[in-house]
């Protein structure tokens, strides 16, 4: 049950209608799993601390290093030189001390990423490599488990809600490893928190059963000029991932290229 802190701190958004206490308790009986808690992840998990998710399962590897500090808000300057994962831990917990967390110095890869998803209810993917998001999509798809994925580069960013066997799964979107790409890129911190904010909204929603998650359609934004625009996408018939969730009658293709 929800202690009277929990109670008090929580009050202003159980406030918001179909959400309430019943809403709240599901937050703390949820388990979310955030993977690169940087640019992207460390606004998502900030958030879900604050909204009073009960678990965090948290992935990122390295050290802090300087030219983390534009956009990864965990991240602190006292703190160059020493584990990412420990200075995430330590500032989300000043935030929240009621919060369980599994912190792992490790990116996702496809040696650890069944055991990481496995431990969650929703799974939400800030990685910006797609080795790591291709290995996470595999295992949310064959574990069952919600995937919000949220990405960004430069000014633009994309969100998309993933629930295996109702709506496509990355690999549908993108069948072969785009080429080409890498780790570093362009980035504002403001841009990926922005798109932050609203993959932490959808993991809530669906944690919660609040309004309507992202499925079938994907959010894309231009914040150069804010234009903002929504995309019907559907599944790829020859998707190697999640082809064997859907009878041969069921709604095909994409119907927006996304690459």
């Amino acid at each position: 049950m929800l202690s009277d802190e929990e109670m008090a701190t929580y009050e202003w958004q159980m406030w918001v209608p179909d959400f309430g206490e019943h809403g709240q308790q599901k937050l703390k009986d949820a388990s979310v799993m955030v993977s690169r808690v940087g640019g992207v992840g460390s606004v998502v998990a900030y958030e879900l601390a604050a909204a009073g998710v009960g678990k965090l399962v948290l992935a990122h590897a390295g050290n802090v290093k300087p030219s983390d500090l534009n956009r990864q808000l965990l991240m602190t300057h006292d703190w160059i030189g020493k584990p990412r994962i420990e200075s995430v831990r330590r500032r989300l917990l000043e935030l929240n001390p009621r919060l369980e967390i599994v912190a792992v110095g490790e990116n996702v890869n496809a040696d650890n990423a069944a055991d990481l998803v496995a431990q969650a209810d929703v799974v939400v993917d800030c990685a910006p490599l797609f080795e790591e998001r291709f290995a996470m999509n595999q295992q949310a798809v064959q574990q069952g488990k919600p995937l919000v994925e949220g990405a960004m580069y430069e000014m633009e960013a994309h969100l998309t809600t993933i629930i295996p066997g109702a709506t496509p799964c990355l690999r549908c979107l993108y069948p072969e490893l785009p080429q080409p790409w890498k780790r570093q890129f362009p980035v504002f911190g403001a841009v990926s928190g922005s798109v932050a904010c609203m993959a932490a909204m959808e993991a809530i929603k669906l944690v919660s059963g609040l309004g309507d998650p992202l499925a079938n359609r994907m959010l894309q934004m231009d914040l150069r000029d804010m234009s903002f625009r929504m995309l019907k996408i559907g599944r790829r018939q020859s998707c190697s991932t999640c082809r064997h969730l859907f009878t041969a009658d069921s709604q095909p293709t994409v119907t927006e290229s996304i690459q």
